[in-house]
């Protein structure tokens, strides 16, 4: 079994103070990976390197207190890819790749902070022009190897993945735009959405995210933002998933699900 689980940190240090790795520890997944750590590897020496006996390896941004993604892992990878390949954003910090290659097979966990546009327009037009680099560099990913992409997309996909779709619909997150580019993903180009192959009907207890305005987690007033997204071959073996909101490390759940492979 292969336990996968995706969690956006908003920021690595507050979320260590509300008891992440204590979890991190009884939950034992094989890979976490983990979105706005908001930290530079000055900040991770000595303190984040190693989570509850995994090994973490990260793409920091180059501006400080922003953005970040890792991946922490108790098993070795072969290779680790920093960056996708766009100048604009991978000085952004927002995609890291661990492989775990074999004879038999080609297998990638990865890591990976979509642009959130809801600060104004200039961040949502780098939100699309993130989407444009992305779209084609997954299609060209998925035709050489298998891999599940976890991480905070910041698009709800469907109305039944927000509590207040009907309000949202003029908002970043929510937008026709938006939406149309995970239905071409998931139909094109031929990516699984596995949350939602496991649980196709799931409405309230599918979110991942809550603002902190008002009494949004109390009322449970949320969207789903956090995704695994996987080629077909991996998302078969997908077995169990859970959204823990037991403890609040961040503005974010943790999204696990378990695979019937190892690695």
């Amino acid at each position: 079994m292969f336990r996968l689980t995706s969690l956006n940190l908003n920021g690595i240090r507050s979320a260590t103070t509300k008891g992440l790795e204590p979890w991190l520890a009884a939950h034992a997944p094989d890979c976490m990976c983990v979105q706005e750590v908001k930290a530079q590897q000055a900040d991770i020496v000595g303190r984040f390197e190693v989570l509850a006996e995994l090994q973490g390896y990260f793409h920091f941004a180059e501006k400080k207190g922003y953005s970040g993604v890792g991946i922490y892992t108790r098993h070795t990878p072969s290779d680790v890819r920093v960056g996708f390949g766009s100048a604009e954003f991978d000085a952004e910090g927002r995609y890291l790749e661990l492989r775990f290659d074999t004879p038999e097979r080609k297998l990638s966990i990865i890591s990976c902070y979509f642009p959130s546009g809801s600060s104004g327009e200039l961040r949502q037009e780098a939100k699309y022009r993130f989407l444009d680099e992305m779209f084609p560099y997954l299609l060209d990913l998925k035709r050489e190897r298998d891999f599940i992409l976890c991480g905070d997309v910041n698009i709800a996909h469907n109305e039944i993945d927000l509590k207040n779709w009907k309000g949202n619909r003029k908002n970043s997150g929510f937008l026709p735009e938006e939406r149309a580019w995970m239905t071409r993903l998931l139909g094109e180009a031929g990516i699984v959405d596995v949350y939602r192959q496991l649980k196709p009907e799931a409405t309230d207890e599918c979110y991942t995210w809550w603002s902190n305005r008002g009494q949004a987690y109390a009322k449970n007033v949320g969207w789903r933002l956090d995704y695994h997204l996987a080629t077909p071959a991996l998302a078969a073996h997908a077995q169990v998933e859970s959204i823990y909101k037991g403890e609040k490390f961040s503005d974010h759940a943790p999204i696990t699900i378990d695979y019937d492979f190892t690695l």
